[in-house]
């Protein structure tokens, strides 16, 4: 088990767990997960974290065919500019490894966005908190357990 799966199981959310092999010579984490378990990549999300100019670490989870638009991220977040967060202080705020960092059950609760793409799918997958493991609900769940706002975060 992870913190995001004690999560969901301690607040009665419906989830669904899927794993796979994961290879560490993958290019990509998130279009792995999307491979392996035969999903569209526009319903796996991966969690990314970024940091304001302020230092403020914020999360964002945006479509793994895709990337973080930073300058959209920080107008949401209601900040002058965004970066792409240090690995070790990602890391060390939510508890998670990269490559399997989960918006859900992290250390620190940090201010939440998630792509509005996310909206229209019945469930998106997201990382569980460990490489090879994905974790299916709907985005509302998502929203609601990370306190997070959907924004147009997202680039193609």
């Amino acid at each position: 088990m992870t913190p995001a799966l004690d999560l969901l199981k301690k607040v009665r959310a419906q989830y669904r767990v899927h794993s796979y092999e994961h290879d560490p010579k993958a290019a990509s984490y998130g279009l792995e997960a999307a491979e392996k378990l035969n999903l569209q990549p526009a319903q796996v999300f991966k969690t990314l974290l970024a940091s304001t100019e302020k230092g403020e670490l914020l999360v964002a989870v945006v479509p793994v065919a895709g990337s973080l638009d930073l300058k959209a991220l920080a107008q949401a977040a209601g900040a002058k500019k965004a970066e792409m967060a240090d690995p070790a202080a990602a890391q060390r705020a939510t508890g998670y490894l990269l490559g399997g960092i989960s918006p859900l059950g992290q250390k620190k609760r940090l201010r939440t966005f998630i792509d509005q793409s996310a909206q229209p799918f019945a469930t998106i997958f997201v990382s569980a908190g460990r490489r090879g493991l994905e974790v299916e609900l709907s985005a509302a769940v998502l929203a609601q357990h990370t306190s997070g706002t959907f924004a147009q975060i997202g680039r193609e």
